[in-house]
């Protein structure tokens, strides 16, 4: 395999919104938890416990 191949055998896309510098935050949109993220983001947001659970949700195995 080339090194391509091996650096991206993972396809979930896990970018997270740039956090914000101060109120008003988001709210999370599983919880409604408020986030570190702006309000103003378009976007899902998620509170930490939130990610952290989402990631061990859509982890991927090998």
């Amino acid at each position: 395999m080339s090194d391509d191949t091996d650096r991206h055998y993972c396809l979930i896309d896990a970018t997270t919104p740039p956090e914000a510098d101060g109120p008003p935050y988001a709210e999370c949109v599983l919880c409604r938890k408020v986030t570190q993220y702006p309000e103003s983001y378009k976007g899902i947001t998620l509170c930490p416990v939130c990610e952290w659970q989402e990631a061990q949700r859509t982890a991927c195995s090998g």
